[in-house]
């Protein structure tokens, strides 16, 4: 039997299991200063900003330049009076709506969510980038008060 402590360690590491000390590169784990690294969360910030106004655009242009032809396309009548009355609504920036009559948008369905979901992920990875540097520069000015 070889039983021992770094088997032991290696099992409850596959198993999931924190065990105390630095998990090693090679069995999966990253050191604790690369896996929270400011940069990451910027680059994600960045990415759902992007991929926000991406959506955003499609939303905004999915009735196209002529409405009543879209609505045609896709056999909803188009009632202009019903627009006339909703204008303000229809040119809002959030939420996009592009509606052919009072029970069809030509909008997806899936665009509004997604711009709000998109959002709070860059809202909340641009304050974890924010935070993250934070600590660094404070373990950065602890350490060098410590060494003198």
């Amino acid at each position: 039997m070889s039983g021992g402590a770094s088997d032991d360690k290696t099992a409850a590491r596959a198993a999931g299991v924190p065990v105390s000390g630095p998990v090693p590169a090679a069995a999966g784990g990253e050191s604790r200063g690369q896996r929270h690294h400011p940069v990451r969360w910027l680059l994600l910030c960045v990415l759902s900003c992007v991929v926000t106004f991406f959506v955003w655009v499609w939303g905004a242009l999915s009735g196209g330049l002529d409405v009543g032809e879209a609505c045609a396309l896709r056999g909803q009548p188009y009632d202009g009076a019903y627009r006339g009355e909703h204008l303000r609504e229809l040119d809002q920036i959030f939420p996009l709506h592009d509606k052919c009559n009072e029970s069809y948008d030509l909008v997806p369905v899936w665009v509004n969510p997604a711009l709000v979901l998109l959002s709070l992920v860059a809202v909340g990875s641009l304050l974890a980038s924010c935070w993250t540097t934070f600590v660094r520069v404070r373990r950065f000015w602890r350490r060098r008060r410590a060494v003198r």
